[in-house]
């Protein structure tokens, strides 16, 4: 799976924006080449919201062990329920252990190395293993913010 692959998942899907700041941009430069995902309708970058999913490919500041600075990596962050962060990583998000996970292996479902107390699962380079399950869980991020927001939510 490619990063390609999961932008034309994300972008397929109503009310779907895919922000990914290039160099010279308005945003930050260590974002610059990364993509964030949100549902927009409007098309217009929320403002206050986490986005539902995000492709990273380098490190940031505190969030070195997937070591994504090595070529040819990167990472998938996904926003996850409570309980499918349990059935994924095999323990509630509150009870990771990261002495016992190495967050640098390839396809393969991961606590989020900083995030995953907030419910966030990631996968440093989906491959065959993973990549169906990387894009049911991009879909299902975008169904849940979007139900959500119909509901009148933050998304």
């Amino acid at each position: 799976m490619t990063i390609d692959d999961i932008l034309g998942v994300a972008r397929s899907l109503s009310g779907s924006l895919v922000l990914s700041p290039e160099p010279g941009s308005a945003y930050p430069e260590l974002a610059w080449g990364d993509h964030f995902f949100y549902y927009s309708p409007d098309g217009q970058v929320p403002q206050r919201i986490q986005p539902y999913a995000t492709i990273v490919t380098k490190n940031y500041p505190g969030d070195e062990e997937s070591r994504l600075d090595a070529d040819g990596r990167w990472r998938i962050n996904v926003q996850v329920t409570r309980e499918r962060f349990a059935q994924l990583v095999g323990r509630p998000a509150a009870a990771v252990d990261f002495a016992n996970v190495d967050l640098a292996a390839t396809d393969t479902v991961l606590p989020h190395p900083v995030y995953a107390r907030a419910g966030l699962v990631a996968v440093v380079n989906p491959g065959e293993r993973t990549h169906g399950l990387v894009a049911d869980l991009v879909r299902e991020a975008h169904r849940r913010v979007m139900a959500r927001a119909n509901r009148g939510g933050p998304t």
